[in-house]
């Protein structure tokens, strides 16, 4: 597995977010080689609380794939996933999660708490820290320049 470069894929849909006045981040889902699914934050764009980027990555990867299931599938997000977020990535089966920067307000990968520890009954493996320092100063930046306004 490449994490590093998915997770560049990833950076880059980020950008698009902050480049939008969204908050920067952003996923994509991975089934061998190939992306199959990509989101970006747009809860200001969509005004709505359901527009993260995991569900809008998961709602493409299943449309792509014609399944909910996504058990040969990996995500790679670039901040640790919320608990909405965490479920919706158990609900489809993702075999594992990659994020960058942890999130310590509303991570539910191991920051708050580890929803993927609890019995579910499906556990996907989880790699966190993947290129952190850049997924941190995408989202530094953008808070940054925000205070600044």
């Amino acid at each position: 597995m490449d994490h590093e470069r998915w997770m560049g894929e990833a950076l880059a849909l980020a950008d698009e977010a902050a480049g939008a006045g969204e908050v920067p981040v952003g996923c994509v889902i991975v089934r061998g080689e190939q992306i199959v699914g990509r989101g970006r934050n747009r809860r200001e764009e969509d005004r709505s609380a359901l527009a993260h980027a995991e569900i809008l990555a998961i709602r493409e990867a299943c449309t792509f794939l014609k399944d909910w299931r996504l058990s040969d599938c990996g995500l790679y997000v670039t901040l640790e996933p919320c608990p909405m977020c965490a479920g919706a990535i158990l609900n489809a089966r993702l075999k594992w999660v990659c994020y960058g920067a942890r999130d310590e307000k509303t991570g539910s990968c191991g920051s708050v708490l580890n929803l993927f520890e609890e019995n579910y009954g499906y556990r996907p493996a989880l790699y966190g820290g993947v290129l952190e320092e850049d997924c941190l100063a995408r989202l530094r930046d953008f808070f940054r320049d925000l205070r600044r306004q």
